[in-house]
């Protein structure tokens, strides 16, 4: 048995506010549209994928689905879903029809195993099925701005997706409905006859409509992930100079500090602690010392690419703490400073950013003004 999904993804999605359209918005630095479809790629009962896209989103779309398997070419979408939705089933048809298909909002990317195998399985018994949820709420009316009359909730019930159907029944449903104007697939299967079964939805498989549900989104996927603490130590001593680079702050003083970069103690640390937490060696590694296109190189350098990682890795960078040892120059005139130029480079706000100094009173060679040590503390969250 052959099962496709269908997924309309043609959509302009106004509401999300100005960007890209919705579903090709970022999540965790995952469009919403891989999401998706790898969703019903990663299911064993989907054989294959057609996604229905607009025609400006060529590039877009590209970009979104490298890499997924089970993808036929996309198609081009209508003026409307229903138009698209049609556009989409032809494609199908045109590929070799399958004999079930699920058509899927592509900006419902949190859909569930679970709910898929079910909507397929309901297609044993029924002609069609929908994702659904029962209203529990209370339900009014409004009326100018002002709440009205009470609505029965008996028997209501929030339409989802997946709606899935016999290929060729929706396709003849679509077909004949050309023209007319449906809220969605279970309509026009209604409208031609068809009795579609409620399937149990899922309240994560919400669909991401304004600014507001993408920031749900975030925050779903960070609650889903864990917490990693990276940890980093750096040493330089001192040298001729006239100044210092710290936490990529220049700081006149009576000596320099001696490394193959700037030496800038506070971001190597840094940054090997969040190479730490992700589990990716450390700034040797990927900045050799050997290597003379790092002499005298900028420290923001080795953090930015520290930080490139960890979004790379689906991690954000929750915190970052970072101590300075030693006994001059003074470092709390320039904390603030330093605090900004660390979350600039990391791209995180000042708050989540900690710079202090401490000295070892005067004991070992940061005491004898020898050199400059710094510890740090990194958190990162992955989604």
């Amino acid at each position: 048995m052959k099962v496709a999904a269908l997924i309309v993804a043609a959509g302009r999605g106004s509401r999300a506010g100005p960007g890209a359209p919705k579903q090709y918005r970022l999540l965790a630095g995952v469009p919403v549209l891989r999401r998706t479809l790898a969703a019903f790629a990663d299911h064993p009962g989907i054989s294959s994928i057609l996604t229905v896209i607009h025609p400006d989103d060529e590039a877009a779309y590209g970009e979104a689905s490298a890499g997924v398997p089970k993808l036929l070419p996309a198609t081009h979408g209508g003026v409307t879903r229903q138009a698209s939705v049609l556009a989409g089933l032809e494609a199908l048809a045109a590929e070799g029809a399958p004999d079930r298909v699920l058509i899927h909002d592509a900006a419902r990317p949190f859909v569930s195993a679970g709910l898929i195998s079910d909507c397929i399985g309901a297609l044993d018994r029924h002609e069609g099925a929908l994702a659904a949820l029962a209203v529990t709420d209370t339900v009014r009316r409004g009326v100018c701005g002002m709440a009205g009359d009470t609505i029965p909730r008996d028997g209501l019930w929030r339409a989802q997706t997946p709606q899935a159907f016999h290929f060729d029944a929706i396709l003849a449903a679509h077909r004949q409905a050309a023209g007319a104007d449906y809220t969605d697939d279970v309509a026009v299967a209604a409208a031609s006859g068809m009795e579609v079964a409620l399937v149990e939805g899922d309240e994560n498989n919400f669909k991401i409509t304004s600014a507001a549900d993408i920031d749900r989104a975030e925050r779903m996927l960070m609650q889903s992930g864990e917490t990693r603490t990276g940890m980093g130590y750096d040493v330089h001593s001192f040298g001729p100079g006239d100044h210092v680079w710290l936490c990529g702050v220049q700081i006149p003083h009576d000596a320099g500090l001696v490394g193959h970069s700037d030496a800038d103690a506070g971001l190597h640390a840094l940054t090997d602690a969040i190479l730490g937490a992700l589990g990716a060696g450390d700034i040797g590694q990927h900045f050799p010392p050997s290597d003379p296109q790092w002499k005298g190189a900028a420290s923001d350098i080795f953090l930015a690419h520290a930080a490139e990682l960890a979004a790379k890795a689906g991690a954000v960078i929750s915190n970052v703490d970072v101590t300075l040892i030693l006994e001059a120059p003074k470092i709390s005139p320039h904390t603030d400073r330093m605090r900004e130029r660390v979350a600039d480079i990391l791209g995180i706000a000042r708050e989540r950013v900690s710079v202090k100094a401490t000295t070892t009173e005067k004991l070992g060679f940061t005491g004898r003004r020898e050199g400059v040590a710094a510890q740090a503390v990194a958190t990162l969250r992955f989604r």
